[in-house]
């Protein structure tokens, strides 16, 4: 048998955690637009919604794991990390917005609603994983 020291195990499972509960997320958040877009008012949903929720959801994904595999490789380096992974993700969502508004003809107030529920509830759920893995760390 090979013998895995146990932070090792930890260092996996706490990355493992945060893609289980970033799946259930966004589930959740592709609830409430598939139910209007499909059933309820349609006009209050972009027709690219997907695109717009998959890349954001995407980035999210990205930012989360970036920053814990930061956190596991230098735990000095935490808000440094934080903070980059941040600024590329709200430079990264700002170019995909403005080439997303050049290529489509969409209703301006409809895609920010859209864009403000997507991006923020990410950001909700980025921070709330984040600051719920540095309160597990503060109680070792």
């Amino acid at each position: 048998y090979i013998i895995v020291p146990r932070h090792q195990i930890c260092k996996k499972l706490k990355i493992l955690h945060a893609t289980f509960l970033f799946l259930l997320f966004t589930l959740l958040l592709a609830l409430p637009p598939a139910w209007f877009m499909y059933w309820g008012n349609g006009h209050i949903i972009i027709p690219n919604f997907w695109v717009l929720f998959s890349f954001i959801s995407g980035l999210t994904f990205i930012a989360v794991i970036a920053i814990l595999m930061g956190q596991q490789i230098n735990p000095g380096m935490y808000a440094q990390v934080f903070m980059v992974v941040t600024t590329f993700k709200i430079l990264a969502c700002l170019s995909f917005i403005v080439v997303f508004l050049l290529n489509s003809t969409v209703d301006k107030a409809v895609f920010a609603g859209n864009f403000i529920y997507i991006y923020f509830l990410n950001t909700a759920f980025e921070v709330y994983v984040l600051l719920r893995n540095l309160r597990n760390q503060n109680l070792k």
